[in-house]
């Protein structure tokens, strides 16, 4: 059985003050590559994860939606989410 996984993931400190996007692909259990908004590119684990993050890294559009995504894929959930997170007894 193969397995292959994206998971993103945000951080927040101090609410959105501080933001972090992070986005991993697995594949069999193995992380293969990595994006990190801090970082400001993707990183490969593997030999095809560093060829996939050459070829990523290059594409100047991609890498712009990577980039921007703490503020359309993280800020936007967080006002969605957190009254129900927070407010939740």
């Amino acid at each position: 059985v193969f397995q292959r996984m994206t998971k993103s993931e945000c951080y927040f400190i101090n609410g959105t003050e501080k933001v972090r996007y992070v986005q991993r692909a697995i594949y069999n259990r193995e992380q293969f590559i990595m994006f990190d908004s801090d970082v400001g590119h993707f990183v490969g684990f593997t030999p095809y994860g560093e060829k996939l993050a050459k070829r990523w890294n290059s594409n100047a559009v991609f890498m712009e939606d990577r980039r921007t995504a703490v503020d359309w894929f993280c800020r936007c959930r967080y006002k969605n989410f957190t009254p129900f997170l927070t407010e939740r007894r």
